[in-house]
C-alpha cells in the first residue's frame, strides 16, 4: 500500500507515531440514487493511494467486466461490495472506508440514495461530522436531496458540503452551478443550514478532488480533499462543552480499587474537580483519572478513562457523571423527535425498550404532537408514525435519567428505541428537552400501600384479563367469575368493555391507535384498583400482545393472570350478539377485530378456554382453579 507520505520508507516509527495523533474525521456521502456518492469515494482511496495492489487489479478486472465506464476505472465498485449493489449499480447497506492523508484521518460511511434504505442512512449519519450531500448537475435538486439534508440537521451535522457532481455532463457550466446553488440556499433557510460549501466537481473525471480543475477556472474555491482536510471537526466544539462521563462500567479488579470506565462525551475533568453522578444527585471529588498508560492529571473529550472518586457512593452502569456547576438535566418526560424505523408503525400508548448511552428503560410513546414532511417541512397532525416518518412526540419513561438536549450533546442527547418481543431497533430518537411537568411532578409517598389494604380486604389482590374475540363469551364468563368471587367474600370490580366505552373511552374510535390508547387507559385503571387491594376483573379484546405485554408490565408477576378465551372466529361470528360481523361483513365496521383488523393470539396465557367445547359456567369454575392454584383466594 502506497502513502502520500515519504516518512513511511524514511522512518516507519515517525509516520507510525505521527499517523496515532493525527486528528480523526467521520464524513458520511449522501444524497439521491446514482448522484456518484460510490464513485466519490473510490477515487478518494484511489487518489490518496490507500489501495493495495491486489485491489487495484481487482478494481480493473471487475470494471472490465461491469463494463458500466467503458475502458476506464469504475471506482464505485471499490465501495459497493454486496452482490446486488454490483448488479443494480446501486448502493443498500453503509460501507465505511478508511484513508488518510499526512494531515488528518478519515472514515466515510457511503449511504444509500433509495428511500426504502432511509434508516441505514441515518445510521451512518449519527457519528458524522461532515455531510457531502452529492447532487447530479443535470437533475438538482430532488427529494431525496432535501430529505437526506433534512436528516443530517436533525441528527446534529453542522458542516454540509454540497458536492455538485457530473459537472463534466454539463459542460462545466457556471450557469448551471450558480443555479445549484440558489435552489439549494434558499432550501437550506428553512431547515436552519448555516455552514455549507458548494463545490463543482467531477468525481468520474477527478475535477476539483485532490486540485483546482482547468475545466473550471472560474471556481475559486477549495478542492474536496482541501476541504476535508481543513474543515472543524465536531471534537473541538465539544471539547467546550459541559464535562459529560456516560459510565460504561464499573471497574473493580480488587477489593482496593473501585472506578468508574467510560468514553468522556463532553468537556474536560481535572483530578480534585467536584462532581456530580446523576440522575442519583451525589456529589464527590475525583480523587484519580487512571488510563492504560497511567495516570492523568486531566482528561478531555474523547478518551476513554476510569475516574476513582474520594467518597464512596452508589454509581452504576448507565449513570452520568457530570460538573456540579454544569450538571446534566433530569427527567422521565421529554418532548422527543424520532426517526421510525420500523415495518409495523408506531403507535402511541405502545411500550418499547429506550437505549440511551448504557442505559436501558421502559419507554412510552404518548400523544404525537406532529409528524414533518421532510419535502415541504409541513408540520402535520398524525395519530401514528410509518416506516421513514420523522414526527415529534411526547416521550414517558419508568424513571428518570440523565440527558442533554441532542443539539448540545449527540452523545448524552439521543437514544434508539428496541422492539420488546424482536429485539430489533426501531427508531432513532432525539431528546428536545424535559416537559415541564417532568420537574413538579413526584410520587406522593404515602402511608397505607397496598399491602395494607389488602389485609384489611383480607386477600390477595390480582387482575384477571380476558382476551378473545368479539363473541367469543369474555363478558359473561367475567361476570360469573365475579359473581362466585362475591359469594366466597371477596372484594372484586369488574372492568367490561362496552361499559368502560360509555365512559372513560367515550371519545375514541376503533383503529389501531385508538385500541392502544384504549387498553393503556385501562391497564392504569386497573393497576390502581390493584393498589386498592382489590381483585380485578377486565374483559376486552385487546387484540394486540404488546397492549397485553403493556398491562402486564405495570403489576407484579404473580398479580396478572391472562385467560385467552379461545373461542375460533367462524363460531363467535355464528353467535355475532350484538350484530357487529354482519355490519363488518358489509363493510359498515372498519377495523373490526378478526375481519379487517387482526387479532393476535396469547402465547402464554396462564388460562386458556374454548367456550365452543364448555359451558360459560365451566369457564368460570376454571378461572376459579386457576386463583385457587396460584393462591390468589382461599377455600377456607
Amino acid at each position: 500500500m502506497a502513502h502520500v507520505s515519504n516518512l513511511i520508507a524514511e522512518d516507519i516509527e515517525q509516520y507510525l507515531k505521527s499517523h496515532e495523533t493525527k486528528e480523526l474525521l467521520r464524513f458520511i456521502t449522501c444524497g439521491s440514487v446514482d448522484d456518484g456518492k460510490s464513485t466519490l469515494i473510490g477515487r478518494l482511496l484511489y487518489e490518496s493511494k490507500m489501495l493495495f495492489e491486489d485491489q487495484l487489479e481487482a478494481l480493473e478486472s471487475d470494471s472490465k467486466k461491469m463494463g458500466t465506464q467503458g475502458e476506464n476505472l469504475d471506482f464505485a465498485l471499490l465501495v459497493d461490495g454486496l452482490a446486488a449493489e454490483r448488479e443494480q449499480g446501486i448502493t443498500i447497506d453503509v460501507a465505511y472506508r478508511f484513508f488518510s492523508t499526512d494531515r488528518r484521518k478519515f472514515i466515510v460511511a457511503d449511504t444509500p440514495g433509495h428511500e426504502q434504505y432511509t434508516r441505514n442512512m441515518v445510521t451512518g449519519a449519527s457519528t458524522a461530522d461532515v455531510a457531502v450531500l452529492m447532487v447530479d448537475a443535470r437533475k438538482g435538486i430532488l427529494t431525496q436531496t432535501r430529505r437526506h439534508s433534512f436528516l443530517a440537521s436533525l441528527v446534529g451535522i453542522r458542516h454540509v458540503l454540497v458536492a455538485i457532481n457530473k459537472m463534466d455532463l454539463v459542460d462545466y457550466s457556471e450557469a448551471t452551478f450558480n443555479a445549484i446553488v440558489a435552489d439549494y440556499q434558499a432550501f437550506a433557510r428553512q431547515i436552519g443550514l448555516t455552514d455549507i460549501t458548494f463545490i463543482p466537481l467531477s468525481a468520474f473525471k477527478g475535477d476539483n478532488i485532490t486540485e483546482a480543475s482547468a475545466n473550471m477556472p472560474w471556481y475559486r474555491g477549495p478542492d474536496l480533499m482541501n476541504y476535508l482536510e481543513s474543515v472543524e471537526i465536531d471534537t473541538d466544539r465539544m471539547q467546550r462543552a459541559p464535562f459529560r462521563l456516560p459510565v460504561q462500567w464499573v471497574n473493580r479488579p480488587n477489593l482496593d480499587f473501585r472506578g468508574f470506565a467510560g468514553t468522556i462525551a463532553g468537556g474536560l475533568i481535572r483530578a480534585g474537580e467536584r462532581i456530580r453522578v446523576q440522575p442519583s444527585g451525589r456529589e464527590s471529588t475525583v480523587a484519580r483519572i487512571v488510563t492504560a498508560d497511567g495516570d492523568l492529571d486531566q482528561a478531555v473529550v474523547g478518551q476513554s478513562v476510569t475516574l476513582t472518586l474520594a467518597d464512596e457512593i452508589d454509581i452504576s452502569r448507565g449513570d452520568v457523571i457530570s460538573t456540579i456547576d454544569a450538571p446534566a438535566s433530569v427527567a422521565d418526560q421529554f418532548e422527543a423527535t424520532i426517526v421510525w424505523m420500523s415495518d409495523e408503525a408506531l403507535l402511541p400508548g405502545r411500550r418499547y425498550l429506550l437505549k440511551t448511552g448504557a442505559s436501558t428503560i421502559n419507554a412510552e410513546i404518548g400523544t404525537i404532537r406532529h409528524k414533518v414532511n421532510v419535502n415541504t417541512l409541513e408540520q402535520l397532525a398524525a395519530t401514528r408514525l410509518e416506516l421513514n416518518e420523522i414526527g415529534v412526540c411526547a416521550l414517558h419513561l419508568d424513571k428518570p435519567v440523565a440527558f442533554d438536549p441532542y443539539v448540545d450533546n449527540r452523545e448524552t442527547g439521543g437514544f434508539i428505541l428496541i422492539d420488546r418481543m424482536t429485539n430489533n431497533t426501531i427508531a432513532a430518537g432525539m431528546f428536545s428537552f424535559a416537559l415541564r411537568r417532568a420537574g413538579n411532578v413526584h410520587l406522593q409517598a404515602v402511608d397505607i400501600d397496598k399491602a395494607a389494604r389488602a389485609a384489611q380486604k383480607r386477600q390477595k389482590p390480582c387482575v384477571i384479563w380476558l382476551t378473545g374475540l368479539s363473541g367469543a363469551g369474555k363478558s359473561t364468563i367475567a361476570n360469573l367469575v365475579e359473581k362466585r368471587l362475591y359469594a366466597l367474600g371477596h372484594h372484586t370490580y369488574l372492568l367490561d368493555g362496552d361499559n368502560i366505552r360509555h365512559g372513560l373511552s367515550k371519545d375514541l374510535g376503533f383503529t389501531e391507535a385508538d385500541r392502544v390508547e384504549n387498553i393503556r387507559r385501562i391497564a392504569e385503571v386497573a393497576r390502581l384498583m390493584l393498589d386498592s387491594g382489590l381483585i380485578v376483573i377486565t374483559a376486552f379484546i385487546s387484540p394486540f400482545a404488546a397492549e397485553r405485554r403493556m398491562a402486564r408490565a405495570l403489576v407484579e408477576e404473580d398479580e396478572f393472570i391472562e385467560v385467552h378465551v379461545a373461542t375460533p372466529l367462524a363460531v363467535a361470528e355464528a353467535r355475532d350478539p350484538k350484530g357487529l360481523y354482519k355490519k363488518a361483513r358489509r363493510g359498515e365496521l372498519k377495523n373490526f377485530t378478526g375481519i379487517d383488523s387482526p387479532y393476535e393470539t396469547p402465547e402464554a396465557a396462564e388460562l386458556r378456554i374454548d367456550t365452543s367445547t364448555c359451558t360459560p359456567d365451566e369457564a368460570a369454575a376454571e378461572v376459579i382453579r386457576v386463583l385457587l392454584e396460584k393462591g390468589i383466594i382461599k377455600t377456607d
